[in-house]
């Protein structure tokens, strides 16, 4: 059976010690001057301020390289009428997996062709960061099939852990792949926002 082509984003999944994803995150504030949607699934990175009670400020304008805060689980809603994501430029609250050890799956694009499981414990990077849906509010990013590398510089957007385990995945054409954030602000030497 045939992987179906159908980006979510980043899914949490379990921690790199094998401990199952409980549903932890953190809130942070997205300021209405943010022009970039954010949608779950998505990747988020230090916005540089916080809102008037603390809470850091996040954007969703991530691009290859950046270091990131971590992976949109929720955005809060205002009224009973709000966006299911964080439409451009309206100030809200995200709910963000945040944690540096955390495993997400993630499908591949297959551009240029689909990995194979050699591409595994290289790193990769994504794309269609500030894209998605408006209609399920999930994030359209992939992992670029054609940048897997074993010898990356260190500042790819992930590490390919193995295969996601589920019957309707296989290793071939969009599938979808465990990862882990390659980039990440909470780890040692992080130079701050």
């Amino acid at each position: 059976m045939a992987n179906a082509n159908a980006p979510t984003g980043l899914s949490p999944v379990r921690y790199l010690s094998g401990a199952p994803y409980n549903g932890a995150c953190n809130r942070y504030y997205v300021p209405s001057g943010d022009g970039t949607a954010i949608y779950v699934g998505g990747l988020v990175k230090p916005g540089g301020t916080a809102d008037a009670n603390g809470v850091m400020s996040v954007t969703g304008n991530v691009a290859t390289g950046n270091p990131v805060v971590g992976v949109v689980v929720a955005v809060e809603p205002v009224t009973r009428d709000s966006t299911i994501h964080r439409a451009a430029s309206t100030e809200r609250y995200v709910w963000v997996a945040d944690d540096p050890n955390l495993l997400f799956k993630v499908q591949e694009d297959s551009v240029g062709g689909a990995l194979a499981v050699t591409a595994v414990g290289n790193s990769a990077d994504l794309t269609g960061f500030t894209s998605g849906s408006a209609t399920t509010g999930l994030s359209s990013i992939q992992i670029d099939s054609n940048t897997a590398t074993a010898s990356g510089d260190g500042t790819e957007d992930v590490v390919v852990f193995g295969l996601a385990n589920t019957p309707d995945n296989a290793i071939g054409d969009y599938a979808k792949w465990l990862v882990r954030l390659n980039n990440h602000f909470y780890v040692d030497g992080s130079a701050g926002a």
